[in-house]
């Protein structure tokens, strides 16, 4: 079974964490955008990124260029993140993961410009993860969780908008 997700994109309006309003903070979705995550059942897993985790170039020019455009990082270190959290949480809970599964992801979240596309994508991932093992995590719990494969794992300044 292949298990589609998706993510979109959100823009905070007022508030942070660390900011005067006492962490409460006011966000909406832009749908305009999206991450979205694709999973299914394979004999190993395989993390296969999206057009922004190039690996193949026609020359020296175009390397710079995608380099100069999208830096070193791509969603596929995000998506990895997730997995890890995901597997730390269920084994907390005394969950066993017994499947492999190829997981790809793209985005058309445009990159440092405020629109949590990074967050698009690991929650995208998360999704995908707790259909695909059909495990429920509680949805107090779930944004935390999200914001820890950031903030935590990878150490994104990330906040809760």
């Amino acid at each position: 079974m292949v298990i589609r997700t998706q993510a979109y994109a959100r823009a905070g309006l007022i508030g942070n964490p660390s900011d005067g309003y006492f962490g409460k903070t006011i966000a909406l979705i832009v749908r305009n955008f999206r991450a979205e995550v694709t999973i299914y059942e394979s004999p190993r897993i395989e993390i296969r990124g999206g057009h922004r985790d190039r690996l193949h170039f026609a020359g020296l020019e175009e390397f710079l260029a995608d380099v100069q455009m999208n830096g070193y990082y791509g969603g596929v270190r995000l998506i990895k993140a997730a997995i890890k959290r995901f597997s730390d949480w269920c084994r907390d809970h005394a969950i066993v993961l017994d499947r492999s599964f190829t997981i790809e992801y793209d985005t058309d979240v445009p990159v440092r410009v405020g629109l949590a596309g990074s967050s698009a994508i690991v929650t995208a991932t998360m999704r995908a993860l707790m259909a695909f093992f059909r495990v429920e995590i509680p949805a107090p719990v779930l944004p935390g969780l999200i914001l820890s494969v950031e903030l935590d794992e990878l150490g994104i300044g990330a906040g809760l908008q």
